[in-house]
């Protein structure tokens, strides 16, 4: 699947251990979405309660920039243990309360959003860890492979998760999604604590009384005051508020009232889409060296640009190959975001910074939320289209409000 330099990033012990615990907990947290989103569907019939579902697992955004705080001062790697415990917990519980056949969407709903308090900052702490372990000239090549481990995920994950809960049933299937969460943080604990170093330089961590307030302040004060992290924060906001929406959260539903498939078919929706991203994580890894900036403009703006076609689809072969083109986007979208973060921000705030960056995510549940009540009055396409069009729009006026930080070649956001 790599190259010679998609490989570099192996030499390095701690991301030897930490790429399969990524992609073991990714395949987890795929699974668990696809068979959950599927029953509360089922279940309830109603596509508003489908986005309250998917809204709930986003219900710590607004903690997350503390996750990072707390990343900073005892380490990512200590702080990922920790949330990863919270997931094989929560799994086994669900796994239990189905084989005792009192599995409600109530109880769903409760879990996810239990879930949901931890699980947005997972994706900040892999990359502040990446950013502690790797060296400067293999960052960009970690973070595309560090990338496919969720995208792998979602193609292994949704065709897995929805054949053995088509299969099996429920409870059984969550088994296989226990023993994923539980041996993801098996191997997460085998990665060497790599927050030492950034400690000893960082006053901060080590002398005096440090008030976790001021710290938070600090970061959010430094991405304010770095257009570049300025302008990545906010089309990461753009996008979750009105992309993922469209091309993930409403997937059960429109495999389910629009294409009229069953839960087989929706993991093959799902993993069109991971397919496209996993091609496009590949792409920027054997690139190694890429214009950050230039690059996560372009992508978002493709992006928005395959949701417009797939928004007027009526047949899941076309809604597969336009979701696929969407999904290359979206990876070279999200993996050239990560490195502008990570090029642009000193050791002392990354985690902090990557806190800020989950905060993003708050965006998601809210663009989640207001599509299922334009779904239930103007239907899947109208708002499919409005989502993309606004996305384009705001995409074009960040390119040109922030077009110096971004764009000129002297700037860290166009360093190779």
């Amino acid at each position: 699947m790599f190259g010679p330099s998609g490989l570099a990033p192996f030499r390095v012990r701690s991301f030897r251990f930490q790429w399969p615990a990524d992609l073991l907990t990714s395949c987890a947290f795929e699974m668990e979405t696809l068979m959950l989103g599927w029953y509360v569907l089922v279940e309830t019939g109603s596509v508003l309660l489908l986005t309250l579902f998917g809204a709930l697992q986003f219900a710590g955004t607004l903690v997350a920039p503390l996750f990072g705080l707390m990343g900073d001062r005892i380490g990512h790697r200590n702080v990922l243990c920790g949330m990863r415990a919270v997931y094989t917990t929560l799994a086994t519980t669900l796994m239990a309360v189905a084989f005792a056949g009192v599995l409600s969407p109530l109880l769903v709903f409760i879990i996810a959003g239990l879930t949901g308090i931890v699980r947005p900052s997972d994706l900040g702490m892999r990359m502040a860890l990446v950013g502690d372990t790797m060296p400067p000239d293999h960052l960009v090549a970690a973070m595309g492979v560090s990338r496919t481990t969720s995208d792998c995920a979602r193609v292994a994950g949704a065709i897995a998760g929805a054949g053995m809960f088509a299969a099996f049933g429920i409870a059984p299937a969550y088994v296989a999604v226990a023993s994923l969460y539980a041996i993801g943080l098996a191997l997460t604990m085998a990665i060497a604590s790599a927050n030492r170093l950034s400690k000893a330089a960082d006053p901060a961590a080590s002398g005096g009384d440090p008030s976790a307030w001021r710290d938070l302040r600090e970061g959010i004060a430094y991405v304010w005051s770095t257009p570049q992290l300025l302008a990545a924060m906010l089309l990461a906001c753009l996008l979750n508020l009105t992309a993922y929406p469209i091309s993930n959260g409403l997937l059960p539903y429109v495999a389910k009232d629009i294409y009229r498939i069953d839960q087989t078919g929706l993991g093959y929706l799902v993993a069109s889409f991971a397919f496209g991203a996993l091609l496009g994580s590949v792409t920027v890894s054997l690139r190694g060296a890429v214009k950050a900036g230039r690059a996560m403009i372009l992508s978002a703006l493709a992006w928005y640009a395959m949701l417009l076609p797939f928004a007027q689809m009526r047949e899941p072969h076309g809604g597969c190959m336009v979701l696929m083109l969407a999904g290359f986007a979206q990876s070279i979208c999200m993996v050239t975001l990560a490195v502008l973060l990570l090029r642009t921000t000193s050791g002392k705030f990354r985690g902090r910074v990557m806190g800020v960056r989950m905060l993003a995510i708050y965006s998601l549940p809210f663009g989640l939320l207001a599509a299922g009540f334009l779904v239930g009055r103007i239907g899947f396409s109208a708002t499919g289209t409005l989502y993309a069009v606004m996305g384009l729009l705001f995409s074009v006026v960040a390119a040109l409000r922030w077009h110096a930080a971004l764009w000129h070649s002297d700037t860290p956001a166009s360093a190779r």
